[in-house]
């Protein structure tokens, strides 16, 4: 019986870096595009949520409730399909999750573009799927071990980065990994925003669509390695 080689967790880096920037992107596009909610970084939707039930103005509870529902949902999905114990590396069944999120992203930048502006009931549509999209991708990941870039959010990132780096005792052990998935957060965050103030939130989330197809399809080669 052969047993099939797997690449080491390093070749993964790259793709998750890209895929680490089209959260940020897409968290750009949800944020300022859709409601003030994000459909990634789900710390934030939570202190939202708490915000909004003291009655802080401009935070939409039902839409952050949503957002968070979304993501759950999503990884649970993830989960289930890549399963509790999958192979190491990047499993058939992650990306065929990966390809449903590119596929689902493509849709509803076009859904977007062709409705223009969204009506309530499409505008949490989207939110959610792009929620769910989310979750599935970090069960999908999930299975590379790299814990140094977790593409979904950086708080513990930049923790270790300061925490582990000279000036906190330590040996700098990994600060490569940790910089970029920093630098791809807010590269991600930034073209995203760029694209919803100069030309729109449908746009924007074509855009982040690209980037996701790019780590998609990196992660895809490194397991080939």
């Amino acid at each position: 019986m052969t047993v099939p080689r797997l690449a080491p967790v390093h070749h993964y880096a790259v793709g998750l870096l890209i895929l680490t920037a089209s959260t940020g992107a897409i968290d750009a596009v949800s944020y300022l595009a859709l409601d003030h909610v994000f459909t990634g970084n789900m710390t934030g939707n939570v202190l939202f949520l708490g915000f909004a039930l003291v009655g802080v103005p401009g935070i939409p509870l039902f839409n952050n409730a949503i957002a968070l529902l979304g993501f759950m949902l999503g990884s649970a999905i993830g989960g289930r399909a890549i399963g509790q114990n999958p192979q190491k590396g990047l499993p058939v069944s992650s990306m065929w999750v990966l390809g449903g999120g590119v596929v689902l992203i493509i849709g509803l930048a076009v859904f977007w573009l062709v409705l223009g502006t969204l009506p309530q009931a499409a505008l949490l549509t989207v939110t959610t799927l792009l929620a769910a999209v989310m979750g599935a991708q970090v069960a999908a990941v999930k299975p590379v071990g790299n814990s140094e870039i977790t593409t979904i959010v950086v708080t513990n990132t930049v923790a270790n980065f300061a925490r582990e780096s000279r000036l906190g005792g330590g040996r700098g052990k990994n600060w490569l990994p940790r910089l970029g998935a920093i630098l791809a957060m807010g590269v991600g965050a930034a073209i995203g925003a760029g694209v919803v103030r100069w030309f729109g939130g449908p746009e924007a989330l074509l855009a982040a669509a690209i980037i996701f197809t790019a780590g998609v399809l990196t992660l895809v080669a490194a397991s080939r390695r």
